[in-house]
């Protein structure tokens, strides 16, 4: 990337008198800043932006996962006081949905929308004028069970990636090639952070972990397991646990390369939904269950609500099947994206796994 389009200030220009004073960074700090630059001034969802997530392709996407919130709390009981929680909640569309389908099932939560970007929460206030908006989970109320929900959340937190070298062990670094960033591994040997089932990998061998998914899954995990409640996270990922680099970036609805564009486009990597298990499991949640989220849609009923929707607006039904199955298809966002379930221990089995 061109320091032209942002000057002395762009990120790139940071990263590059950084790199050449210090040395390689981690990718880990490369997709953190990138990532906090990315969002911390604009709204990237929609036509306009760089992406769309599946609350803004269709509003039976939040409706169901508010139906799915209302299940659980009835059969736990209808507990008096408790909270909807969202992580990175867009612009509230899916806060807007599945809050309109609980009242009306008469569960009217508190609303605490985590968000760090103030563009965004001025786009959810837009959306969800009773919230209370938080930076991170430390201020959220410790007083009742929580509903939670994190849609594309996890994904665009920082990952370190190791890779197998003949002399063992390695983080993955980024440094330069000329003026471009390139990924270099590092010269420390890193098999201490490596865990025990892959250190006797092939050579080239990349594994990614996310210590800050891996920190958020513990916190919820924590809370559930004190407080009671139920916490749907939904994201691109794998169930299973494999090796490889998933890092990629999108701008403006388009695949771009990783490294060109710092602080410009959304880096993300696939959710190691399995390991987030594991995590989720021993700060003393349930694991409910991983299932893709085609299938989590279709078990919640999506098919049928297209057709209840299709007969009040039958002019719309085109675009109502075609949004449908964009959201479940195995072609589409069906079979990547993956939902995986928690609960409380005290708190009943959810419906979908």
């Amino acid at each position: 990337m061109s320091d032209e389009a942002g000057g002395e200030d762009s990120l790139a220009a940071v990263f590059r008198r950084l790199i050449a004073n210090y040395g390689p960074i981690s990718l880990q700090q490369y997709m953190g800043e990138s990532n906090a630059r990315y969002y911390s001034g604009k709204d990237p969802l929609g036509g306009a932006g760089d992406f769309v997530t599946a609350p803004e392709i269709s509003q039976m996407f939040g409706e169901l996962i508010g139906l799915w919130l209302t299940d659980i709390w009835m059969r736990a009981g209808a507990p008096a006081t408790v909270h909807y929680v969202e992580l990175g909640p867009g612009r509230g569309t899916l806060a807007r949905d599945a809050l309109r389908v609980m009242r009306k099932q008469g569960l009217s939560p508190e609303v605490h929308l985590v968000e760090g970007s103030g563009a965004l929460r001025a786009e959810q206030r837009k959306a969800v004028p009773d919230a209370q908006w938080h930076a991170d989970m430390d201020s959220l109320p410790t007083d009742g069970p929580l509903l939670l929900v994190g849609n594309e959340f996890l994904d665009a937190l920082p990952v370190r990636q190791m890779v197998k070298t003949a002399a063992g062990w390695r983080e993955r670094m980024v440094g330069l090639e000329g003026h471009r960033f390139v990924p270099v591994a590092s010269d420390r040997p890193m098999d201490a952070a490596v865990p025990e089932a892959w250190l006797e990998a092939s050579e080239q061998t990349l594994i990614e972990t996310c210590p800050g998914a891996a920190a958020v899954i513990d916190e919820i995990a924590r809370r559930l397991q004190g407080q009671g409640g139920a916490a749907l996270l939904i994201d691109y990922g794998y169930a299973e646990k494999r090796t490889g680099s998933t890092l990629q970036a999108i701008r403006a609805h388009t695949k771009v390369d990783p490294f060109a564009h710092p602080g410009e486009a959304d880096l993300t990597c696939l959710v190691d939904f399995a390991t987030m298990a594991e995590v989720a499991v021993a700060g003393g949640a349930r694991h409910l269950g991983t299932v893709t989220q085609g299938a989590f849609l279709r078990a919640l009923g999506i098919e049928t609500r297209a057709a209840q929707l299709c007969a009040v607006a039958p002019q719309q039904s085109s675009a109502i099947n075609s949004d449908k199955d964009r959201l479940i298809d195995e072609g589409q966002m069906g079979q990547l994206f993956k939902v995986m379930g928690l609960a409380a221990q005290s708190w009943p089995n959810g419906a979908g796994f």
